[in-house]
């Protein structure tokens, strides 16, 4: 029997990326089997999804091939989907097989937090996977096609539930391509409408009020209602119903209102918050200290008290960390607690407009647009090198 130790991660989003490429980089030849599993054979760009889904961009650009990514020389990658995690056993359960393993990575990605609102689940399409992006983007088209043939208004009505980030990035999107979709189709776009409902009482909960309230404008100027501190009580299968009863018609609603943790992690028997583990200084779960957990699987707090929103810069530093910790692990030594680095938070409102804090200076408009992108790039370069960017980056538009 081997006495090499088996790492194993689930998924390969950012976190999990991460923890290969830099377990691939720290560890010696034959100290360690790492396996890497994954539902694709690819890794999309989160982040970018929204532009995909309004159809202002390729999927393409949204997605790289895990081979380009990894050494298959050093990573075994296996195409599969997770159906169970066997704590008490070090197994893990595929769709096609079984995994044992000594050190488990779990990010294995976010679940849709509808909090309870009826017929969210039913009628709603959220921006979760690259498949779930090109059903947006053909659902959008379809319905101004079928517009032109039975002149239903809601056809072209469109409720974005949640002005998070992903919600006004959404928004800014499909704001965009509403232009050339009336152009195509042959459509006034006065009768188009897009809502963005939100139930806090403010755009971007947490953001700077001022830079809020230039997305806001920004995005009213290209014909984006809002309606800010009116909950979606009920969606149904011709729009949602808001605040004291109102009625939005629209055939399309798309939920971006918030992500819970994985429904495995709790199936496997581990305590968590709307999904998510609380880990530990080293990032893993509580009682498993040879289970580690990142990403939208993971709950991390900062020095006041309140959880991280599960980002990509988060999950990318905390795959670095992981990795780190493992090998130390591995090689008896100390590990390294994990302290989150804030590089700045940048939002995106479509063409040559943005919002951003970076380095605690804000940004609006075209600068910030640039510095968007220049967050796009660094990304594509830490995983993929100058190749990757030169392929996959965007540099204009």
């Amino acid at each position: 029997m081997s006495s090499i130790p088996k790492i194993v991660i689930l998924g390969a989003g950012y976190g999990g990326i991460l923890t290969a490429q830099r377990l691939q980089k720290e560890l010696n030849y034959n100290e360690a089997d790492v396996t890497l599993v994954n539902r694709h054979d690819y890794h999309y760009i989160t982040t970018h999804l929204h532009m995909p889904a309004a159809g202002t961009d390729t999927i393409e650009h949204a997605r790289v091939p895990i081979s380009k990514l990894i050494d298959e020389f050093k990573i075994d990658l296996v195409k599969s989907s997770v159906k169970e995690i066997r704590l008490q056993d070090r197994k893990i359960i595929l769709e096609d097989g079984t995994l044992s393993y000594d050190y488990l990575i779990i990010g294995l990605g976010g679940e849709p937090e509808t909090f309870g609102i009826p017929g969210m689940l039913d009628h709603a399409m959220t921006i979760r996977s690259i498949n779930s992006v090109r059903l947006i983007r053909e659902h959008i088209e379809y319905q101004f096609a079928m517009y032109k043939n039975d002149n239903k208004r809601n056809r072209i009505r469109f409720v974005v539930g949640g002005a998070g980030f992903s919600g006004v990035e959404f928004v800014a999107e499909l704001a965009d391509r509403i232009p050339q979709l009336c152009k195509e189709f042959d459509v006034n776009p006065k009768h188009v409408h897009i809502y963005n409902v939100e139930a806090a009482p403010s755009a971007l909960p947490g953001f700077d009020p001022e830079l809020v309230e230039h997305a806001m404008n920004v995005l009213k100027k290209k014909g984006v209602t809002f309606k800010i501190g009116v909950p979606i009580k009920q969606c149904l299968p011709d729009g949602v119903i808001v605040g004291e009863g109102e009625k939005l018609d629209a055939a399309t609603v798309v939920w971006t209102g918030g992500i819970r943790g994985n429904s495995l992690l709790e199936q496997a028997g581990l305590e968590v918050m709307r999904g998510r583990v609380k880990v530990d200084d080293y990032l893993r779960a509580p009682g498993h200290e040879h289970v580690y957990v990142i990403g939208d699987n993971s709950l991390v707090f900062n020095a006041e008290g309140r959880p991280y929103p599960p980002t990509a810069q988060i999950a990318m530093q905390q795959g670095v960390n992981c990795a780190k910790n493992v090998v130390a692990s591995i090689r008896k030594k100390q590990p390294q607690p994990f302290v989150f680095t804030s590089k700045g938070t940048v939002a995106s409102l479509g063409k040559g407009e943005a919002i951003g804090i970076v380095g605690g200076k804000k940004y609006k408009g075209w600068k910030a647009a640039q510095l968007k992108k220049l967050v796009d790039l660094r990304y594509l370069f830490i995983i993929g090198g100058i190749p990757l960017v030169l392929k996959k980056g965007r540099f204009f538009g």
